[in-house]
């Protein structure tokens, strides 16, 4: 079976998506591939192609790389678009890098469209060895998907089925010329490392070392999905929405979780976790243990890399963005007719006919009391504790003061205006912007 045939099998289920777009960086691996969709499209009615290369700056001789990625793509007749990207500095380069590069792919793809990757067999080999150098486990293990959504698409790696050594020979066969990355042999990166000298080692004594470790991958994939469907079935028992839905965080009742073992306790939140932030590592699992055995009335933090769990009202949520930060007060409403924009905090609107002003917004400082009707004066911490609001909705939660009387506590049935009704105070809190990573 030939390699455009190969190749073609793989695209078939995605022929009738809006447009393909292809990674060419205008190496070995894309400049075939870029050839192989050329050919195809020859002879098979395919989706419009377009070729995208990121250009990071972090070399010079990378300067001249668009230039060669233009003529190529030009003598085979396909559109080219270079994007610029600005990587920022941190402990690994390559990862920065990398993320910097997928930001942009995401932004561009348009609704449906598919982005086309070249890694190959041997490049799922590195990760998988990578990955187990660094202790990871089966989701780490799985390497690369073969397939995955990213921004309004999806991303393919339609080669990871393909060896490095056949691409090599299409090549050299089709007298394709490519450009060599300099920095893709300094063996200070731990990737080039492997590759250079560690898997050519393995591969004397086993000359089938790379399509074995992708399949041990490919088995690690299989054992994540398997794990991911058991993550899902105890999340839908954990999944009601509770009382503070209208706070629109994500949450999970705590009581089903502590009532799995601590190894799917870990799966779950795993897959929970996963779109808000990196998923802690061993060490960190220390602070899930701890939220879980903190006494009734403390108040445990998680802190993960892009945010954090806390407990309240017994259930776990996910704070993020705003909700880590105090909100902005006191605030004067010198119309209250018309909503107010608590900075950092939501938004703020009276319903029905409100009180006379002059009207300001404030948060608790301790020692407020507040009239309720049929009861008198009462603390309002009390008054609290007695709704069950969660710890750390307290602080943000917008209280209405006419001078020295506090007249309302925005979104609590009772607490929130008169005991006629006559208005009541309604908050749309921030939304959790930091949700998605």
């Amino acid at each position: 079976m030939t390699l455009e045939s190969r190749l073609l099998a793989v695209l078939a289920p995605w022929r009738d998506t809006p447009g393909w777009r292809l990674a060419f960086s205008g190496g070995l691996d894309s400049t075939v591939l870029l050839h192989l969709l050329v050919r195809l499209g020859r002879r098979h009615r395919l989706p419009p192609l377009t070729a995208l290369h990121v250009h990071h700056g972090l070399q010079r001789v990378a300067d001249d790389w668009p230039e060669h990625c233009r003529q190529v793509c030009a003598r085979l007749g396909v559109p080219l678009q270079v994007l610029r990207v600005r990587v920022e500095a941190g402990a690994s380069l390559e990862r920065a890098a990398r993320e910097a590069r997928y930001r942009a792919f995401a932004e561009l793809l348009g609704e449906g469209e598919l982005l086309l990757t070249a890694q190959h067999q041997d490049d799922q080999a590195e990760t998988l060895l990578f990955r187990l150098l660094r202790g990871a486990g089966v989701r780490g293990l799985a390497a690369m998907p073969g397939m995955r959504p990213l921004g309004r698409g999806r991303l393919l790696r339609p080669l990871l089925e393909v060896s490095r050594g056949e691409l090599e020979r299409y090549a050299v066969a089709q007298g394709v010329r490519w450009v060599e990355d300099p920095s893709n042999r300094d063996q200070h990166f731990s990737r080039n490392f492997l590759r250079h000298r560690v898997l050519p080692l393995l591969a004397e004594r086993w000359p089938q070392t790379a399509r074995s470790m992708a399949r041990s991958a490919a088995h690690m994939a299989e054992a994540r999905e398997l794990l991911g469907d058991l993550a899902r079935l105890d999340l839908a028992v954990a999944g009601d929405e509770g009382d503070f839905s209208w706070l629109g965080l994500p949450s999970l009742a705590l009581a089903p979780l502590l009532g799995l073992s601590p190894a799917r306790q870990r799966n779950a939140l795993r897959h929970w976790l996963e779109p808000f932030t990196l998923l802690p590592d061993t060490d960190h699992w220390a602070g899930w243990e701890a939220l879980c055995k903190a006494a009734p009335e403390a108040a445990p933090v998680w802190r993960l890399a892009r945010g954090e769990v806390q407990r309240g009202a017994g259930r776990i949520w996910w704070l993020a963005g705003d909700w880590l930060q105090p909100p902005v007060g006191p605030l004067s409403w010198r119309e209250p007719t018309e909503p107010l924009a608590l900075p950092g905090n939501g938004c703020l609107q009276l319903q029905g006919r409100g009180p006379g002003g002059p009207l300001e917004v404030r948060y608790r400082q301790g020692g407020e009391v507040l009239a309720v009707a049929g009861r008198g004066h009462r603390d309002l911490k009390r008054l609290l504790n007695e709704h069950g609001l969660p710890g750390f909705v307290r602080g943000r939660l917008p209280l209405l003061y006419r001078g020295a009387e506090l007249l309302a506590v925005a979104a609590l049935p009772g607490l929130d205006g008169p005991p006629d009704g006559a208005w009541s105070l309604l908050w749309r809190p921030s939304e959790n912007v930091e949700n998605l990573s």
